[in-house]
């Protein structure tokens, strides 16, 4: 594999109930426990950062494809929402689910879309088969 890019981050304090930073200095936040789980819910949580970085990813990946198929994808958005479940083994496991908004682009286009990108995207791959994985696209 030829590496491209390394992103370096640190976490301290008490886990989830700390800071986490990125060496660069680009990312500095206060971590807590949402209140759903018994936290202060004062500071940011993995899961919004997962959140963000799935969000963002799966979004360069659509325009990507999109380009390359010479599809519109002027004003497209995506949204990501990821749940903190409870798994059988009485752990932890987590859900994603994207929305995906490409308003100038047919529905079958844009489902053809979803799925090249689905296949490219290094964030979704990282996670194939691990997580559950939901796309809905706005307006369906």
């Amino acid at each position: 594999m030829n590496v491209l890019y390394t992103a370096e981050a640190v976490a301290t304090g008490d886990g989830r109930d700390g800071r986490t930073r990125t060496t660069d200095g680009k990312i500095d936040i206060a971590l807590s426990m949402p209140k759903e789980v018994g936290g202060s819910g004062e500071g940011s949580t993995p899961e919004q950062l997962f959140a963000a970085g799935y969000a963002s990813c799966f979004h360069s990946a659509l325009r990507l494809v999109g380009q390359r198929a010479k599809a519109n994808v002027d004003d497209s958005a995506v949204g990501a929402k990821v749940d903190l479940c409870r798994d059988e083994a009485d752990g932890y496991q987590l859900a994603l689910t994207l929305e995906v908004s490409l308003p100038h682009s047919p529905s079958h286009e844009t489902l053809i879309l979803v799925e090249k990108a689905r296949q490219v995207c290094p964030s979704l791959k990282a996670v194939r088969g691990n997580i559950d994985v939901n796309i809905n696209i706005a307006g369906d």
